[in-house]
Protein backbone atom coordinates (compact mmCIF):
# COMPACT_ATOMS: atom_id res chain seq x y z
CA UNK A 1 0.00 0.00 0.00
CA UNK A 2 2.89 2.30 -0.61
CA UNK A 3 0.59 4.20 -3.35
CA UNK A 4 -2.39 5.58 -2.52
CA UNK A 5 -4.47 2.53 -5.07
CA UNK A 6 -7.54 3.40 -2.64
CA UNK A 7 -8.34 7.15 -4.58
CA UNK A 8 -9.02 8.16 -1.11
CA UNK A 9 -6.95 10.19 1.51
CA UNK A 10 -5.42 7.64 3.85
CA UNK A 11 -6.62 10.26 6.49
CA UNK A 12 -10.25 9.61 5.76
CA UNK A 13 -9.98 5.81 5.37
CA UNK A 14 -8.50 6.00 9.01
CA UNK A 15 -11.74 7.81 10.14
CA UNK A 16 -13.64 5.02 8.48
CA UNK A 17 -12.08 2.81 10.60
CA UNK A 18 -13.03 4.94 13.38
CA UNK A 19 -16.30 4.75 12.70
CA UNK A 20 -16.27 1.09 12.37
CA UNK A 21 -14.72 0.75 15.73
CA UNK A 22 -17.28 2.90 17.23
CA UNK A 23 -19.85 0.95 16.00
CA UNK A 24 -18.51 -2.47 16.73
CA UNK A 25 -18.09 -0.85 20.69
CA UNK A 26 -14.32 -1.71 19.94
CA UNK A 27 -11.76 1.09 21.72
CA UNK A 28 -9.26 1.78 19.32
CA UNK A 29 -6.00 2.27 21.40
CA UNK A 30 -3.15 4.41 19.80
CA UNK A 31 0.16 3.73 21.89
CA UNK A 32 3.80 3.86 21.58
CA UNK A 33 6.40 1.38 21.68
CA UNK A 34 8.02 -1.49 19.84
CA UNK A 35 5.01 -3.40 18.63
CA UNK A 36 2.73 -3.80 15.67
CA UNK A 37 -0.77 -3.81 17.46
CA UNK A 38 -3.66 -6.55 16.58
CA UNK A 39 -7.20 -7.18 17.81
CA UNK A 40 -7.79 -8.37 21.26
CA UNK A 41 -10.36 -8.78 24.44
CA UNK A 42 -9.42 -7.99 27.80
CA UNK A 43 -12.50 -8.95 30.44
CA UNK A 44 -15.25 -8.65 27.46
CA UNK A 45 -13.83 -5.06 25.97
CA UNK A 46 -12.87 -5.08 22.58
CA UNK A 47 -9.59 -2.91 21.59
CA UNK A 48 -7.76 -2.90 18.63
CA UNK A 49 -4.32 -1.44 19.48
CA UNK A 50 -2.02 0.57 16.93
CA UNK A 51 1.29 1.91 17.31
CA UNK A 52 0.52 5.89 16.58
CA UNK A 53 4.50 5.80 15.62
CA UNK A 54 4.50 4.16 12.53
CA UNK A 55 3.55 5.40 9.33
CA UNK A 56 -0.22 5.91 8.57
CA UNK A 57 0.00 3.24 5.49
CA UNK A 58 1.65 0.59 8.11
CA UNK A 59 -1.27 1.54 10.85
CA UNK A 60 -4.26 1.17 8.21
CA UNK A 61 -3.08 -2.16 7.14
CA UNK A 62 -3.19 -3.39 10.89
CA UNK A 63 -6.50 -2.29 10.96
CA UNK A 64 -7.53 -4.28 7.83
CA UNK A 65 -6.00 -7.24 9.86
CA UNK A 66 -7.70 -6.61 12.71
CA UNK A 67 -11.08 -5.86 11.43
CA UNK A 68 -10.69 -9.06 8.74
CA UNK A 69 -10.86 -11.02 11.98
CA UNK A 70 -14.56 -10.02 12.78
CA UNK A 71 -17.89 -10.85 11.29
CA UNK A 72 -18.73 -7.56 9.50
CA UNK A 73 -21.40 -9.35 7.26
CA UNK A 74 -24.30 -7.46 8.45
CA UNK A 75 -22.41 -3.53 9.08
CA UNK A 76 -22.35 -1.14 6.11
CA UNK A 77 -18.81 -0.45 5.14
CA UNK A 78 -17.34 2.43 2.57
CA UNK A 79 -16.42 -0.03 -0.62
CA UNK A 80 -12.40 1.12 -0.27
CA UNK A 81 -11.96 0.13 3.63
CA UNK A 82 -14.81 -3.54 2.52
CA UNK A 83 -12.12 -3.78 -0.07
CA UNK A 84 -8.64 -3.27 2.13
CA UNK A 85 -10.22 -5.97 5.21
CA UNK A 86 -11.23 -8.13 2.29
CA UNK A 87 -7.68 -8.30 1.17
CA UNK A 88 -5.95 -8.91 4.14
CA UNK A 89 -8.64 -11.67 4.94
CA UNK A 90 -7.55 -13.43 1.74
CA UNK A 91 -3.59 -12.57 2.25
CA UNK A 92 -4.70 -14.61 6.01
CA UNK A 93 -6.55 -17.04 4.84
CA UNK A 94 -3.24 -17.92 2.45
CA UNK A 95 -0.98 -18.10 4.92
CA UNK A 96 -2.20 -20.30 7.81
Amino acid sequence: MGTNTYNMRPTLIYQEFERLAEILEIKLVLGKGDFTGDYCLVEEEKYIVVNKNKPIEQRLKRLSTAFAQLDLSNIYIKPIVRKMIDVEKEQTLFNK
